[in-house]
């Protein structure tokens, strides 16, 4: 579950906003000031991801959606194997009305399977409105909106333990020189630099991302992610050198290599915020905060803390997001209750719910700050917020999923290979762009 890069683990404020009650054929907005309880009887059924405290939080979203509306709400966990289940379902009889689907290449996948509904007149003004352009590029195919991003990953943060770095006595880092000059220095008072998750391949293509981001630009990026750009291009290999020479460096791996290949995602954090400390960082998205404050108790900004991705050379420091879109399937028995709830969750006062819940991030420029919870998540918001259209998605997760998400295949395992020998850049290139180029082919 971990592999959704949105997130993990991890008092609404009282807005005078309305959605148009599509559900039920009525001309009367739904309030969401919770008079008016147009879906009575009406059940939306939602499938997604999310299991644990993620489904317990988003829960608390479908309860205010049945609160202010009268519908009932049941959420089905799928698993990481999002389109597999949906397709099962699909094939018999028993679709869920509304899927929050976790990867751009997925979605890709349901419009062009014919499976989505284009998304209400009035969703789709509230995307206007409320999210930055690129939100909506995303949630689209072919120009028809079919997506709706409710929830973000900030996949740009490395995460630290400020008493690793007090006692190595080193600042944040600005650049990916510095970074690795400071994982040096923390590596000297006794700790390992970085705990690495390499026994979870969704990790290093994060790692990759951001290094190709920064260094070879967002036009290239795009190119790469789409695949009109070869994985032998220069660039990638350039990219690949530059993350090689942290995986070699067994002074900055707590365990070496093979100490990372056996670390999963969870434990990688672990290893940084756990009772026995073995490295002073981690790098992965803000929902590292989510595992350091639930399953370790620390407390965010005084025990655990994060630094943006430092910029590689002379690029910009990346900004790589992750997230998932609402979809509605047709399939559905209750599409225009479903799509009741896409107008809803639209709105920030639904994206406050879970804000105050914790463990997200929305790409709703419209949702107030202060409905986080702590200093560290509205920074991490406000930067998320701050970048908008220069924010890339996560390119494996735009990725047909037999090269992009698929557990010990494609970019997972090729990285992982990688990461146990980074001797050959120029090999794993190629191995990556054969892979690449049956999965898109196909």
């Amino acid at each position: 579950m971990m592999r959704r890069r949105t997130t993990l683990l991890t008092g609404c404020t009282a807005l005078a906003l309305t959605f148009g009650a599509t559900a039920c054929g009525s001309s009367d907005p739904v309030s969401a000031g919770g008079g008016d309880k147009a879906l009575g009887g009406q059940t939306v059924t939602v499938a997604g991801v999310w299991s644990g405290s993620e489904q317990k939080n988003f829960q608390k979203v479908l309860d205010a959606f049945a609160e202010k509306t009268g519908a009932k709400t049941q959420f089905v966990s799928t698993g990481d194997n999002v389109s597999t289940v949906v397709g099962s379902k699909i094939e018999g009889g028993n679709a869920p009305d509304v899927v929050m689907v976790p990867q751009v290449g997925v979605l890709q996948q349901f419009a062009e399977n014919g499976w989505l509904q284009q998304l209400s007149g009035t969703t789709e003004k509230a995307v206007d409105t409320n999210f930055a352009p690129v939100w909506k590029t995303y949630g689209s195919v072919d120009g028809t909106l079919y997506g709706l991003y409710f929830k973000a990953a900030h996949k740009s943060t490395v995460w630290y333990s400020p008493d690793a770095f007090t006692q190595a006595g080193v600042e944040p880092p600005a650049t990916y020189d510095d970074l690795l000059k400071a994982g040096h220095t923390v590596s000297d008072s006794g700790l390992a630099a970085f705990s690495v998750a390499g026994q979870d391949g969704w990790t290093l293509t994060d790692w990759f991302e951001n290094i190709y981001l920064s260094q070879a630009g967002p036009e290239k990026y795009d190119a790469l992610a789409t695949h009109e750009l070869k994985w032998t291009d220069p660039s990638v290999v350039e990219a690949l050198t530059t993350l090689g020479k942290l995986f070699k460096d067994k002074q900055l791996l707590a365990g070496g290599q093979n100490g990372a290949l056996n670390t999963d995602f969870p434990g990688s954090v672990e290893k940084v915020f756990g009772p026995k400390p073995e490295a002073g960082m981690v790098y992965e998205g803000d929902f590292v905060a989510g595992v350091a404050k639930d399953q370790f108790g620390k407390s965010i900004g005084k025990d655990a803390n994060f630094f943006p991705f430092p910029a590689v050379g002379a690029g910009e420091a990346p900004v790589v997001s992750g997230g998932d879109a609402a979809v509605v399937l047709k399939d559905g028995k209750n599409t225009k209750a479903g799509m009741a709830l896409l107008e809803y969750l639209a709105t920030p006062e639904a994206a406050a719910v879970w804000a105050g819940a914790g463990g997200f991030l929305s790409p709703n420029t419209k949702l107030d700050l202060a409905s986080y919870g702590d200093d560290v998540t509205r920074a991490t918001a406000k930067s998320l917020i701050d970048a908008g259209d220069s924010v890339r998605f996560d390119m494996s997760d735009q990725a047909p999923a037999a090269f992009g998400g698929t557990k010990g295949a494609g970019e997972w395992k090729l990285l992982q290979d990688f990461l146990r020998d980074p001797s050959d850049p120029k090999a794993t290139a190629a191995a990556l762009e054969a892979a690449a180029a049956k999965a898109y082919k196909g």
